[in-house]
């Protein structure tokens, strides 16, 4: 064989290893948000009260976002595609579950199951692609790609479960997840590269339980703000013993020969920014999806499957802007990208909060500049920071760096929420998220 044919077959090999990789990271994000638009429906179905709605809409990114880190040290530990087969088990398991389930107990715990899964496969997923590209310039492309793949789960989720809810039934929304891991499954051993695992590593079983007892206490004391006052113990003691956690984790990771997370992981201004970026950016798009869900459904009176609809537009200037991420990146630098992905979301946001939440409001007009605005934007900013935060990772913590990355998106929306549930209205939050943005990208030029 010639050179030029073995350069195009790793090259189409390389082609399938990443689709297949980008398929389930894409999945793991649409199965957070597949839950929303069909939630109405579900809660009547199932004679739901609130705080079983609330608790529902967050079982899976509770466990998601609490292990992620001990799922990375685990990718690295034992090798990327042994964690990715494990995780993708468990996690096809959970999904059979979910449409199974006869009531709110066997859900909650199949979304929990899910969580768990994910955890495992979001940074293994990561630690095999870094196999997949060993150079960091290949590698560096990929990831300008492989950040736009959340927020298209993301959108998938909120199209593909109203218009299944609609003709079928909202289980039915939860077998997209079945089909994908099995099919991962059967195919990994032929496309993906095994991994080295770093034998003389050890797993910090301590910091592990720490970390996932701290993000977990914290995350469901900020979502419970939702149903209970601030002061009441059912939001205090989770929050404060979920700090006290954290700070625990952060003095034994100090004192831990081996830790979780190295203390100068975090340290460095370029990946903190991007983190910050990631979290803003997925608290942007989650807001709005749950924000115009429930506008259109309960203000507007539309059905799941418009209400679906309407998030048309926002999937195609997603993919739009994704593929432009990558060459504009190479072209013009990460940072530069996600600055003005940050700017452009934050527009796209405040145009939604004053022109586009109200009944009166065409879509045309009120929702659709908006619509277009912040998935382009969301997508090139988590592009351009996808690369700073993995930028200079020694392989041997790829799985740490996925663990790292995806926590910021999946506990950022999380934080936020929750200060911007006490907000009056739904508009304001929406505009605040985007000040949020703003904010960040004035920060992020001014350190350029």
């Amino acid at each position: 064989m010639t050179v030029t044919g073995t350069a195009r077959v790793t090259a189409t090999r390389h082609g399938r290893a990443f689709a297949l990789l980008g398929c389930v990271q894409a999945t793991l994000i649409y199965t957070l948000t597949a839950i929303a638009v069909p939630l109405p429906r579900l809660a009547r179905e199932l004679g739901l009260h609130r705080s079983d709605v609330i608790l529902l809409s967050t079982a899976y990114g509770l466990t998601f976002a609490g292990l992620l880190l001990f799922g990375g040290r685990l990718a690295d530990r034992y090798g990327g595609r042994r964690i990715l087969v494990a995780g993708l088990a468990l996690f096809a398991l959970a999904s059979v579950a979910v449409p199974l389930a006869p009531g709110i107990e066997a859900l909650l715990a199949a979304r929990f199951a899910q969580g768990a899964g994910a955890a495992l496969v979001a940074p293994a997923a990561m630690a095999v692609l870094r196999a997949v590209h060993p150079s960091p310039a290949a590698y560096g492309r990929a990831m300008a790609t492989w950040g736009g793949l959340s927020v298209l789960g993301a959108t998938a989720g909120n199209l593909l479960s109203g218009v299944i809810s609609e003709l079928l039934s909202w289980r039915w929304a939860f077998g997209v997840p079945v089909v994908v891991a099995i099919v991962a499954l059967v195919l990994t051993p032929r496309l993906l590269p095994d991994t080295a695992p770093d034998r003389g590593r050890g797993l910090d079983l301590p910091g592990a339980l720490l970390a996932t007892a701290g993000i977990v206490l914290v995350s469901y004391g900020l979502v419970a703000t939702d149903a209970r006052p601030a002061s009441s113990a059912g939001v205090l003691v989770p929050l404060l013993g979920g700090a006290g956690l954290l700070a625990a984790f952060r003095y034994a990771e100090r004192h831990s020969r081996d830790p979780l997370l190295p203390p100068g992981f975090l340290s460095g201004r370029r990946r903190s920014l991007a983190l910050a970026a990631v979290a803003l950016s997925a608290c942007g798009t989650a807001m709005t999806f749950v924000v115009l869900s429930l506008h259109l459904q309960q203000e507007r009176d539309w059905s799941p499957l418009q209400t679906s609809a309407a998030f048309v537009p926002f999937a195609v200037a997603l993919l739009a802007s994704g593929r432009a991420a990558g060459p504009l990146i190479g072209r013009y630098g990460a940072r530069t990208v996600m600055t003005a992905g940050l700017g452009t979301g934050a527009a796209g946001l405040v145009l939604l909060a004053v022109t586009g939440l109200s009944a009166h409001t065409s879509y045309a007009y009120g929702l659709l500049p908006g619509l277009v605005l912040l998935p382009a934007g969301t997508a090139a900013s988590f592009a351009g920071a996808a690369v700073l935060a993995t930028d200079g990772v020694p392989r041997q913590e790829t799985g740490l760096a996925g663990g790292v990355l995806n926590t910021a998106m999946e506990f950022g929306p999380t934080v936020l929420f929750a200060v911007l549930l006490t907000l009056d209205s739904d508009p304001w939050s929406l505009a605040a998220t985007g000040a949020a943005l703003a904010v960040a990208a004035l920060l992020n030029h001014r350190t350029t």
